[in-house]
């Protein structure tokens, strides 16, 4: 029977928590769920750093469940996603239906390149993509070939037949991504469901209408990136967005807002339109792709601060041949004979000369710089110099917006991050005075609202200068720590002895401590490493000096040797940035992470270096504000591979010496990692990892 009297956040969380096997309440939960449901009645944005193991996803979800409209979850992986959409919110829908009255519903959203496109399947039947093989083979004789890609084919359009979402995450055994391009539709070429013939039977509208009727939706950062681009009109209309994994949203809306243009993507684009064009038409788009080849081919890779001048008549002339063809193109109308194949080819081009438009435009706002598309070929890739201006004026506007993570509080501060977010300058700051505070609030301590004065809102704005009249989004923050005893769970060793760092792979110092570091615990150890040249070094002499098992990422599916590692207690897993983050291996498989070094951004990675250069420029340092918050939220994710339940214990060994030595930015990395017990002794950390290992071997 219905309840009369709305349920409470804690109602909800105490009926969840009692639904999960061996589950209790945690503090830092509990103090969570509030702030987000105060958050939800006030309006406020709010920013919460919830460690590993607080249950940071039970936490927000009951305070979602008790908003009246659809609530938009979004997160950055997918393994987050599957874990809200399998597990969480199934199993807190049927913990919570006796108190709300009835069973809260939820769906999945993601973008329309994630769902077979049956207008592709029924054209492809008779049609492939003319360059989907190349085009000396291309076509129809691969759909019945008995090679790995014909079978792919074959296998995935009788699942596509069969299915009812369409979602290609349902699809098991996966298949390639160029396989995968022949059944589904990019948003930007679709015609739309009213003009398609099979609008009605669209996978993708019909996620949209399931989301649109949904208590809970979850989706991507990098589709919220794009429907905050698009004029929000692809998720369904919310007053409440919660972003899990905030630390990721920046990146992926620069992701969203980048764009590239090479000879290869031109020539592609032409190959789509040659049967919908006249020959005049293409041979401009033709000549165009070989000036731009020819002017790129003597371009060295790297940042562009202005266009060389042969870059730039090349781009000129691909912008003119782009906007002569989309003129040619006309109307796509529902009566054309293929509006479908219209719409793919027209959309191409004009990303092409829109692209084109950007790059001769060459805001201060963006960054230019060349890349290789392929070794052959080099493209022209742009993106903005900062996202924080287009997320203050897209994010925040007409929603409550609460975003959490493990790593938001960098140095014990939220400034960075929440800058970064688009939001003002102040965590520390009083908002009558703006004076700041010596120390930031203890964990669990709310740091109040933030209003300051416009005099004291310094952040980097991607549109220029803040428009003097919007008043900035209030916003509070919140530290609900982690149940866990960091202090007595583990130990953070940094080699302070080795000599500071000075080449890509690993040097034969940091390779003998790695080993010594091994031996002690007979594996058991996630090696984190800075270049595929130092995974590789490391795996070879871990295996020569020691025989045990090292199962080195590229050798195979990473899930499968994550699933190796897990299982074989005495082998170790070695990998570069992939396994920083995502990667969860609670229990004994896993009681030793080593990093080889300070994840910095490459000085050489053109975005890091100009957004280094335009805070050099105003009288800051580009490394302070650039390179050392990069390099904390990277090392915070892998430092926190080690404890991920309250029975772990291990070491975390870094094997750079700037952690311990470096005093200008040293201390700022270590409080934004969590508060392990701390040495410099390679002593005390072999004795303790001996210790872990004649533990193991009684056990």
């Amino acid at each position: 029977m219905p309840q009369t009297r709305r349920p409470s956040v804690l109602d909800l969380l105490g009926a969840a928590v009692a639904a999960v096997p061996g589950g209790a309440s945690r503090p830092g939960q509990v103090r969570m769920a509030e702030a987000v449901d105060e958050a939800i009645n006030s309006g406020e944005h709010l920013l919460v750093q919830a460690g590993t193991g607080t249950g940071k996803s039970l936490a927000y979800l009951v305070g979602a469940l008790r908003e009246r409209g659809p609530v938009v979850v979004s997160t950055a992986t997918l393994a987050l996603q599957a874990q809200l959409i399998e597990h969480d919110l199934p199993r807190l829908a049927e913990a919570v239906t006796p108190l709300l009255g009835r069973p809260p519903t939820f769906a999945v959203l993601k973008g329309r390149h994630h769902y077979a496109c049956r207008a592709r399947l029924d054209a492809g039947a008779e049609e492939p993509e003319p360059d989907l093989f190349g085009e000396s083979g291309g076509g129809s004789q691969w759909l019945g070939a008995a090679g790995r890609i014909g079978k792919q084919v074959v296998r995935l359009r009788e699942w596509a037949a069969d299915s009812e979402t369409g979602d290609r995450d349902e699809l098991d055994p996966g298949v390639d991504d160029m396989v995968w391009r022949t059944v589904s539709m990019p948003a930007r070429e679709c015609v739309g469901a009213q003009r398609c013939p099979f609008g009605d039977e669209c996978f993708a509208e019909a996620s949209r209408v399931r989301a649109r009727s949904a208590d809970i939706v979850v989706t991507n950062h990098s589709l919220l990136a794009v429907d905050m681009m698009s004029g929000r009109h692809i998720l369904p209309p919310h007053e409440v967005l919660i972003i899990d994994e905030a630390h990721e949203l920046a990146d992926r809306m620069t992701s969203a807002a980048r764009a590239e243009l090479s000879a290869e993507a031109i020539d592609r684009a032409t190959r789509r339109a040659r049967t919908l064009l006249d020959g005049g038409v293409l041979d401009r788009l033709t000549e165009a792709s070989d000036a731009l080849a020819l002017a790129l081919a003597g371009a060295p890779p790297g940042r562009l601060v202005e266009l060389p001048a042969a870059v730039r008549d090349a781009v000129s002339l691909v912008q003119a041949a782009g906007r002569a063809a989309v003129n040619a193109f006309g109307d796509v109308r529902a009566d054309d004979p293929d509006p479908v194949h219209k719409q793919q080819a027209k959309s191409t081009v004009q990303t092409i000369a829109e692209v084109a438009e950007r790059l001769l435009d060459c805001s201060p706002q963006d960054v230019i710089w060349v890349e290789g598309v392929t070794q052959e070929h080099p493209g022209l890739h742009v993106a903005p110099l900062s996202v924080a201006g287009l997320l203050r004026s897209l994010l925040y506007a007409d929603r409550t917006v609460v975003a959490t993570s493990a790593t938001l509080a960098l140095g014990g501060r939220f400034d960075t991050v929440a800058a970064g977010l688009g939001l003002p300058a102040g965590y520390g700051r009083t908002p009558e005075t703006g004076d700041v505070r010596p120390d930031p609030p203890a964990d669990g301590a709310a740091i109040p609202s933030l209003r300051p004065t416009r005099s004291t809102q310094p952040f980097l704005l991607a549109g220029g200068e803040q428009d003097g009249d919007e008043e900035p989004p209030a916003w509070r923050a919140l530290d609900v720590g982690s149940p866990f005893d960091y202090a007595k769970q583990g130990i953070l060793y940094v080699a302070a002895r080795l000599p500071r760092p000075t080449q890509s792979g690993l040097s034969d110092p940091a390779a003998d401590e790695l080993v010594r570091l091994v031996e002690a615990l007979g594996g058991r150890t996630l090696g984190l490493f800075s270049s595929r040249r130092a995974a590789d070094r490391a795996a070879e002499v871990v295996r020569a000096a020691t025989g045990v098992e090292v199962y080195l990422q590229g050798d195979e599916a990473l899930p499968i040797l994550v699933r190796k590692f897990r299982q074989e207690q005495s082998s170790c897993l070695f990998g570069v940035m992939s396994l920083w983050q995502g990667v969860d291996v609670p229990g004994d498989s896993c009681q030793l992470v080593v990093i080889d070094r300070l994840p910095f951004p490459r000085p050489d990675e053109p975005l890091s270096a100009a957004r280094s250069a335009a805070v050099d420029a105003s009288g800051g340092s580009g490394f302070a504000a650039v390179s050392v918050p990069a390099a904390a939220v990277r090392l915070a994710q892998g430092v926190g591979r080690l404890v991920r339940a309250d029975t772990d214990r291990g070491v975390v060994a870094v094997l750079d010496s700037r952690l311990h030595t470096a005093r200008s930015y040293g201390t700022f990395l270590r409080n934004s990692l969590p508060p392990f017990w701390y040495t410099t002794s390679p002593d005390v950390v072999l004795g303790a990892l001996r210790r872990l290992r004649d533990t193991a071997a009684t056990s």
